[in-house]
């Protein structure tokens, strides 16, 4: 059974620092290619960050480049999102996602905020 489970998240003030873990059960997270995206208040899901099956080549979009840095952990089974320098627009449920069938987790809040 395919089971994410993130954690992590929580407030934290503008230019502050979170990482969000996604445990991974019920598959090897290294065989496949995961995202992390994210649903700001009243708003659609959005995609940011990716990290392909194998290699693990990384792509992120263009509003997180050089802040946040997605990476996993193949013994603990485990998908990260290093966010630094955070801003008020990153306010969000943050979700990681298996993207062979958009399997997500319950996700995580992340509030930036003074």
């Amino acid at each position: 059974q395919v089971q994410l489970v993130e954690s992590g998240g929580g407030l934290v003030q503008p230019g502050g620092s979170l990482r969000l873990s996604c445990v991974a059960s019920g598959f090897m997270l290294s065989r496949y290619s995961m995202s992390w995206v994210r649903r700001p208040p009243g708003k659609g899901f959005e995609w940011v960050s990716r990290i392909s099956g194998g290699g693990g080549a990384t792509t992120y979009v263009d509003s997180v480049k050089g802040r946040f840095t997605i990476s996993r952990d193949n013994v603990k089974n485990t998908l990260y999102l290093q966010m630094n320098s955070l801003r008020s627009e990153d306010t969000a449920v943050y979700y990681c996602r298996r993207d062979s069938d958009y399997a997500t987790g319950q996700g995580t809040q992340v509030t930036v905020s003074s």
